[in-house]
């Protein structure tokens, strides 16, 4: 099987495989997790290196249906930690119910949804306390998930006993009904699906919690088991969205395995224990730093769009970072320069090739922060295109807020090619000075990247104590896919009885048949061992299918001279097709003198072999008895 350490190239080779041909990014996920997903295909297929699963990606594009479904683990369950839902229904949505104006919308995320069970579960919860007409009026519930067939399975709202057997009775006939309608939910029937007439207010949908922008507006939203997977930078910048796309006083309801990790100050806990959270107004960052970048702004710029258009139209490239180190805010040359989009504002800048390209920005903006001044990058040399080199002059001014603090830094870059090109041809004439001045940038320039990977290495034990809090989620992740396991061994349970049941049937129907028969039946192998000893071979000769079935047929004391019967066998084991017919004096078992009419064949099987012989026999008083 793959090792880590040694296939780690080809590892992130097929997750890059991924990303281009589905546009499916996997490098928020937990290594951890992946390698262990990835692994288990990998013995299902009997593959022994990651780069031997990417051929066989490239040649079986079928094959991306199983990798998805390995690693998107779909576990849910209707009412799953009924604690939580008791108080979610008891305490939480009475509460945010109570403080909306009669009539206002209500507005419902469920993110990570898979196939549907705790959507549902959320709209029984909000029918109960608000009844159906208004929920109807009311409530809208987004279901989203990235596993297509989940969110098929979701659509069609369609749930056996077992998945919805921790429903309570009295809503489990309230709220699921037959196909197509057709009353309540019976016993009878063996699939249910919800009721149509609230389904049409809960939409599902794809959506990347990592790539797509959040629903907004949100009074609450469902994230359960789901942040678990990602890393703890994808897992923070998932809480910002939240954050975002809850209204002021909205509902957070996490899973058991999930922590609020570093961004616990956009939320407070209305009861930690269960995972319940409410968001915590804060200025909007992109707002406040934009206030900051465009420093002249007058009071009257006050409108976001206006705001928006003014920093776009700055002629020099300018991005801002927040004090987390997300990119904010890019103007219009910004863009153009460094190839990012819209989609980039919001990301880690350690994410992004301008954290690196042209120059290492990160550890400018530490020393920006450090001390608290403006710090400057003078005569950085870019690599545009091949034949197209840039010079650059990089300004990281930190940003002040209201409290004396800092909340970000906003990154100017200045084009000065046109100088350094005039600078170089001075530089020409004085070739002597020019050379050691180069030896002595050189030397800085030594000096700051030793300084930066000194700053690295702090970064990274830094990271340290954040995978050691990550290895409980990651143990949580393996109790899900224990969970997941075991739904499979009971399957392959349910396939062994089936299969048992029609072997049991395929014999007692054998058995019919010989019953039914009007001659003794028997068979033998080819070592003339009894096979088959049927109910009038019994009566016939009166020993039991039990004494004879495993003895040679010519050891057998009964009243038949069966040493008669050696040649016959021998012909018809040779496969000769004839069928032999004998006339054998015999005795019954009452002990009365019979002709015994023998007929014997050969044993075929499907492919013509010889595997033994059939014989016939039918009792008939002889002539000279009365």
């Amino acid at each position: 099987m793959a090792e880590r350490t040694d296939d780690e190239p080809a590892f992130s080779a097929l997750l890059d495989h991924v990303k281009r041909t589905r546009n499916f990014d996997f490098s928020g996920y937990k290594r951890g997790t992946l390698h262990r997903r990835i692994d288990k295909r990998l013995q299902t297929l009997r593959l022994d290196s990651y780069g031997a699963y990417l051929d066989h990606l490239q040649v079986h594009p079928d094959e991306f249906t199983a990798f998805f479904n390995t690693i998107l683990i779909n576990v849910t369950s209707f009412f799953r930690d009924l604690d939580a839902w008791e108080h979610l229904q008891q305490e939480v949505l009475p509460g945010m119910l109570q403080a909306k104006d009669p009539g206002e919308p209500i507005r419902v995320w469920s993110a990570g949804c898979a196939s549907g069970e705790e959507t549902y579960s959320i709209a029984i919860v909000l029918c109960e306390l608000l009844g159906a007409d208004l929920f109807v009026e009311r409530v809208k519930i987004y279901g989203t998930d990235v596993d297509e067939e989940a969110l098929a399975d979701a659509r069609s709202a369609s749930y056996d006993a077992e998945d919805i057997a921790r429903v309570p009775e009295p809503w489990r006939e309230r709220y699921f009904e037959p196909p197509n309608g057709g009353g309540p939910a019976r016993d009878d029937v063996t699939r249910l699906q919800f009721r149509g007439d609230l389904r049409r207010n809960i939409i599902f949908g794809r959506h990347d919690l990592i790539q797509d922008a959040p629903i907004s507006r949100l009074d609450l939203l469902v994230c359960r088991n789901t942040l678990m997977y990602f890393n703890s930078d994808v897992q923070a910048h998932a809480l910002d969205r939240f954050h975002f796309a809850l209204q002021p006083g909205g509902v957070l309801f996490l899973g058991k395995a999930e922590k609020l990790l570093r961004s616990s100050r956009l939320f407070e806990p209305i009861d930690a224990k269960r995972r319940f959270f409410r968001k915590v107004p804060t200025g909007e960052a992109r707002q406040r730093l934009l206030q900051r970048v465009i420093v002249d702004a007058e009071p009257a710029v006050a409108n976001v769009a206006l705001r928006d258009r003014a920093f776009d139209v700055v002629p020099l490239p300018t991005v801002a970072v927040d004090r987390d180190g997300h990119l904010l805010l890019a103007n219009a040359p910004a863009r153009q320069l460094f190839r990012l989009s819209l989609r980039d504002l919001g990301r880690p800048l350690r994410d992004l090739e301008l954290s690196y390209r042209p120059v290492e920005l990160r550890a400018a903006i530490e020393r920006a922060y450090e001390s608290g001044g403006p710090v400057q990058l003078q005569d950085v040399r870019w690599q545009v295109e091949p034949d197209v080199v840039t010079t650059l002059d990089v300004l990281v001014q930190p940003l002040p807020d209201d409290d004396g603090g800092v909340c970000g830094t906003a990154i100017t870059f200045a084009d000065i090619s046109d100088r350094h090109r005039l600078r170089d041809q001075l530089a020409e004439s004085r070739s002597r000075l020019a050379s050691a001045y180069e030896e002595l940038q050189s030397s800085n320039e030594e000096l700051e990247t030793t300084n930066e990977e000194l700053q690295s290495t702090i970064e990274e034990l830094e990271t340290t104590n954040e995978e050691l809090q990550s290895t409980n989620e990651e143990l949580e992740t393996m109790n899900e896919e224990l969970q997941s396991t075991n739904d499979e061994l009971h399957v392959a349970n349910e396939e062994l009885f089936q299969r048992q049941r029609q072997l049991n049937d395929a014999n007692a129907f054998l058995a019919a048949v010989l019953r039914s028969l009007r001659r003794a039946v028997v068979v033998v192998d080819e070592a003339l061992l009894v096979r088959v000893w049927n109910d009038l071979a019994e009566d016939l000769w009166g020993l039991r299918s039990d004494e004879v079935v495993g003895t040679n047929l010519l050891d057998l004391d009964v009243g038949l001279p069966v040493h008669e019967l050696r040649d016959p066998l021998r012909a018809s084991l040779a496969g000769e097709d004839d069928t032999k017919l004998l006339v054998l004096p015999a005795r019954n078992r009452r002990g009365m003198p019979v002709e015994c009419h023998v007929s014997c064949m050969p044993l075929h099987t499907d492919d013509g072999a010889v595997k033994g012989a059939i014989l016939l026999m039918e009792e008939r008083r002889r002539p000279d008895t009365t």
